[in-house]
């Protein structure tokens, strides 16, 4: 399985993130996406990717409801 690379994730590699005025966060890695959860969360249905509507409809969905473990599969450090 492919690595799930998001743009806007890489923009932010290795960059200082001020934190008010308590420090600040750099994130340093990240694996996953919007897509990662988006395939657990269907991995019991045994369907393939929707369109991008369904995926944050989905995401939507999970989050409304409280169904956290697909969002487990994503990870920042």
């Amino acid at each position: 399985m492919a690595r799930i690379s998001v743009a806007a994730a890489d923009d932010l590699l290795d960059q200082r993130l001020d934190v008010l005025d308590h420090g600040f966060v750099r994130m340093v890695d990240y694996l996953g996406g919007d897509a990662r959860i988006v395939q657990s969360a269907r991995v019991s249905y045994g369907e393939g990717t929707k369109t991008v509507r369904e995926d944050r409809a989905l995401i939507d969905y999970l989050l409304r409801h409280r169904h956290t473990s697909p969002f487990e599969q994503v990870i920042i450090t």
